[in-house]
């Protein structure tokens, strides 16, 4: 239950699609005002409903705003929303912006750096969760930017999941990064399991049993393991998606010296499944890749 804050906060929300959906409508429960903008307007008027103000333009969305979030879709939509259509101009000195989308880190400092130029903080504030942790307000945030920023999002963040202050502008994004490296390499060695027992003969099914609980137990053997056990491969994370995050790992590792060759594989293996014809299917579904290499499909 989400519970009416204390003093309600005026938010724009700027993106509302899978994600900023449920997002922007905890923070209506919530009791805070919220102005919502989104590039094609019907979805953000599904928040009318729910008390939200819904904007014609992202500058008109923020004129009023104490705080900015922007859940949007990557680092170049980002910078053209925040810079290019005029939202600049309708930020108030001392607003705080939380970008919430998935971007690069190098594109987090640099747009940090051009806010503090007119007197607006930053946080970047990736998420992890999905739209279950998003409806349910379970989210893991992981933030970037000052301590005192941080501190200011507190009241916001209350109602969308859990908070960690991990670093410096840009530190968010890195932690995402490796999130979604973490996330991306286990699908990819549950699914090669899970195909080598299958070939040898072993119920994959029962496999999955035998092994949850041990050391090898995670939630992606369960959640994903599950989705390849019954080849339920709706899309919840797409293959594109975990693919661009995958090359976001890579890009940033390159700018900072550091060699990443578990990543560098499985963005070949996810790149050659969207090649293959499952780019918008769940990510799980590189266990298709992988099965159809074993002549297993």
């Amino acid at each position: 239950m989400t519970h009416a804050s204390p003093t309600p906060l005026s938010i724009a929300v700027l993106g509302i699609g899978m994600m900023g959906f449920p997002m922007a409508r905890r923070l209506c429960e919530a009791g805070h005002r919220v102005f919502a903008w989104n590039r094609s307007r019907p979805k953000a008027d599904r928040l009318q409903p729910f008390g939200a103000e819904v904007s014609d333009t992202p500058a008109q969305a923020v004129a009023l705003a104490d705080i900015v979030i922007c859940l949007l879709e990557d680092g170049s939509i980002v910078e053209s929303v925040l810079f290019e259509q005029g939202t600049t101009g309708g930020l108030r000195p001392g607003t705080l912006v939380i970008d919430m989308s998935s971007i690069q880190p190098r594109q987090a400092r640099d747009h940090a750096a051009r806010l503090a130029a007119i007197g607006v903080s930053h946080l970047d504030a990736p998420v992890s969760g999905g739209t279950v942790g998003a409806e349910a307000g379970t989210l893991a945030i992981m933030a970037g930017g000052k301590p005192a920023d941080f501190e200011r999002a507190l009241p916001v963040f209350e109602h969308l999941g859990r908070a960690t202050h991990v670093g410096p502008h840009g530190a968010g994004q890195l932690a995402k990064l490796a999130n979604q490296m973490i996330v991306g390499i286990t699908i990819g060695a549950v699914a090669e399991a899970l195909l080598l027992c299958e070939k040898g003969g072993a119920d994959m099914g029962k496999v999955k049993q035998a092994i949850s609980g041990g050391f090898a137990d995670s939630r992606i053997l369960q959640v994903h393991g599950q989705r390849m056990i019954e080849r339920d491969f709706a899309k919840r994370g797409a293959v594109a998606v975990q693919l661009k995050d995958m090359r976001n790992a890579l890009t940033t590792a390159s700018e900072i010296g550091f060699e990443a060759p578990i990543t560098a594989l499985f963005e070949q293996l996810f790149a050659q499944a969207a090649d293959h014809g499952l780019a918008d299917l769940d990510h799980s579904a590189l266990f298709m890749e992988l099965a159809s290499r074993n002549g297993m499909r």
